[in-house]
């Protein structure tokens, strides 16, 4: 007898009235119109079944701390590194770890369960470090949390950068990570790329740097991290993130520059909700959107995920853990607005993002885990236009999560009692 059946399901690729069997915390079938005996029956009513939600690129040390110990006036990237340097003191262990678990209490309720995070290394305590570390622990049943060893305030630029970097590495952090736009020169930068990029290498390890977070055309760390990749053998285990410079790029130089990147096989990370918000601050009028070349990555063949990046922080005060949100503002800021486009942003916080992430058992096929997340949309893209309820979030067959379908009640003379905002089909 299977645990569970999900039958009646319209799964993302379009096909429709799917069953899905769930055998052992895995996916023993998928198929149409499957009947078989089960202790569970979930009817889906022609809903979308997805899998769950990845956050490729997120700040989970610092997450929450919004106000603390002031706002960011200015809402600057700037002042917002400045304001974690003043905040970084004040920190106890105890108090990120109970805001980290606070926020993945939002996450799996919004059916985001596989989150990679940077934790700064700059602090020669590695507080942070520890404190994600026993987070990562804690959440294991239920949520995949991924850590990148990321130097805030430059690895190069920060006395004993290095080696606290190495030893965040030793305890268990899975990632290394960079800001080479943040070290103190342009040389700097490349050095320090290529210094992490070796130490990736020697250790085995994937790669995930703060590209370009830029709007400056000439910081161009993208372009050594793409040789890095290559020179060391590194493909399929290097992302850039952000690579906001692109957007300032002249078409000349990005032609020459996204067949490199595809070439080296780098993955690249884009946070929409943030680049829109921080880039483009020096600017007047027209202002640049400042988020990097999405469409035309993809295009170029080049794995394009979306992060949330931060939710209540130095640089955010909006935002409460839903992946649909990003892909919402990810396809306004890249026009992406086509139906084929909307569901590659879809696809930017679910299977792309599995990929930079490298998880293992992902998807809705046989043999997968049974991570996944019923929607109440009947299509990537009605999902992403209402930012869709999250009925039900399974983890390896596990209900984890549920929530009420949204519906307004009304009183309205000759008309339906209540609404759920869905276009009504034939």
């Amino acid at each position: 007898m299977l645990d569970l059946l999900v039958h009646n399901a319209v799964l993302p690729d379009g096909r429709t009235d799917m069953s899905i069997a769930v055998q052992d915390g895995r996916i023993a079938e998928v198929t149409a119109g499957l009947d078989a005996p089960a202790h569970e029956k979930l009817d889906a009513q022609g809903l979308l079944v997805a899998p769950h939600f990845v956050d490729p690129h997120f700040h989970m040390d610092a997450t929450l701390s919004y106000g603390l110990p002031r706002v960011n006036q200015s809402g600057t990237l700037l002042e917002g590194i400045a304001l974690w340097g003043e905040l970084k003191p004040l920190l106890t262990a105890e108090a990120l770890i109970e805001r980290a678990m606070a926020y993945c209490d939002w996450a799996v309720a919004k059916g985001l369960l596989a989150i990679r995070s940077h934790v700064d290394t700059s602090d020669p305590s590695l507080l942070a470090v520890d404190a994600l570390l026993e987070v990562k622990k804690r959440v294991a049943p239920y949520l995949t949390l991924q850590l990148v060893a990321f130097p805030q305030d430059g690895v190069l630029r920060t006395p004993g950068g290095v080696d606290n970097l190495k030893r965040a590495l030793d305890k268990g952090v899975d990632v290394v990570g960079g800001i080479p736009h943040f070290e103190r020169t342009m040389a700097d930068g490349a050095a320090s790329v290529r210094l992490l990029c070796e130490l990736a290498a020697e250790r085995g390890l994937p790669v995930d740097m703060h590209c370009d977070e830029s709007d400056d055309p000439l910081s161009r760390h993208i372009e050594t991290l793409a040789f890095e990749a290559q020179r060391l053998g590194l493909q399929g285990r290097v992302t850039g993130s952000h690579c906001t410079s692109m957007h300032s790029m002249d078409n000349y130089y990005v032609s020459k520059l996204l067949p490199l990147i595809a070439e080296a096989g780098v993955g690249v990370v884009a946070n929409p909700l943030i680049n829109i918000t921080l880039q483009g601050r020096h600017d007047s009028y027209p202002k640049r959107r400042g988020m990097t070349r999405v469409p035309e990555l993809m295009a170029q063949g080049v794995n394009v995920a979306f992060g949330h990046d931060c939710v209540m922080d130095p640089w955010y005060g909006m935002g409460s853990g839903d992946m649909l949100e990003v892909a919402h503002m990810g396809l306004h800021v890249a026009q992406m607005t086509s139906q084929q486009g909307i569901r590659q942003c879809f696809d930017a916080v679910t299977a792309n993002a599995a990929k930079v992430f490298g998880l293992e058992g992902y998807g809705l096929e046989a043999g997968c885990d049974a991570s996944f997340v019923l929607l109440q949309a009947r299509d990537p893209i009605e999902a992403i236009r209402l930012r869709a309820s999250r009925l039900k979030v399974y983890r390896k067959g596990l209900l984890l999560a549920q929530t009420p379908p949204a519906t307004a009640a009304l009183h309205l003379s000759g008309r339906p009692p209540t609404t759920g905002w869905m276009i009504p089909r034939p």
